[in-house]
């Protein structure tokens, strides 16, 4: 394994060479590499939610080259070194798992696993911030995170710290309050108002789907992926008719919907 870690630090180092080096590898910053950064770790989800262990073993090898190519990045600027962030994890993992590499072994479920890592979590914050002007409980919530998983770690930050509503109806309440407002903000006509209000609305989905112990990203993937697949048999039902869904009114397009979800079971 070490063998090949350090052939690829090597290969990393030679391609940023900068007179034998590839000309576009040189030229990269960590900001042009970001957007390649969370493309590959996309991917990597999307071989696993596929079920394509073939392509995860390239998809993972992708993403660690990422994470070579920032380190390879920050040494050249004297910041740190591959080895520093390896050894930084691995530090990390051992801090959070005393109850497998302290001095006393604790059997915890998992519950209580969660809690500690987020409370070994929360002191690092707080170490950081020592020092350093105010600590808050959402301090290192990536900006970057897709919108719904920012908001579902926001909401357990608070949660943390017991900001938070006592039972799932208030929840419910609060969606449907939202919509209200999402409501009479559309009555208006306020364009600003309504992208305000359905945001507080997608806000509010997401804490019930924390509520109901469900991951909002990955509700909204499955969604998604469901109503690709039902779009893409309206699409061969239209063909085989020789019909044009454009043409088509929203009655006959309900039509071959509900024919889609009963051909696909």
């Amino acid at each position: 394994m070490t063998h090949q870690v350090d052939e690829l630090v090597a290969i990393m180092s030679r391609l940023r060479d900068p007179e034998t080096g590839c000309p576009w590898d040189i030229e990269q910053t960590f900001g042009s590499i970001a957007p390649y950064t969370l493309e590959e770790a996309h991917e990597v989800v999307d071989a696993i939610e596929r079920g394509d262990l073939e392509e995860l073993k390239g998809e993972l090898g992708d993403l660690l080259l990422q994470v070579v190519f920032h380190a390879r990045i920050a040494e050249e600027q004297g910041a740190f070194s591959f080895d520093d962030v390896t050894q930084g994890i691995c530090d990390k993992m051992r801090r959070r798992h005393p109850h497998v590499f302290g001095d006393t072994r604790q059997q915890l479920d998992s519950d209580a696993l969660h809690s500690a890592w987020e409370d070994a979590k929360a002191l690092e914050r707080s170490t950081r911030k020592n020092g350093k002007g105010h600590s808050s409980a959402l301090d290192d919530v990536a900006l970057a995170l897709p919108a719904l998983v920012r908001a579902e770690k926001i909401q357990k930050r608070a949660a943390r710290v017991g900001f938070d509503w006592p039972d799932i109806a208030q929840v419910r309440a609060k969606l449907e309050e939202e919509c209200g407002e999402l409501e009479q903000a559309q009555s208006q006509q306020d364009a600003d108002a309504i992208e305000d209000e359905l945001g507080d609305v997608l806000f509010s989905v997401v804490n019930l789907a924390r509520h109901l112990g469900v991951d909002a990203e990955t509700a909204l993937r499955r969604a998604t992926r469901k109503f690709e697949t039902r779009f893409r048999q309206v699409e061969v039902l239209a063909g085989r008719r020789e019909l044009s869904l454009e043409s088509l009114d929203i009655k006959a397009l309900e039509s071959l919907w509900q024919e889609s979800k009963r051909a696909l079971g």
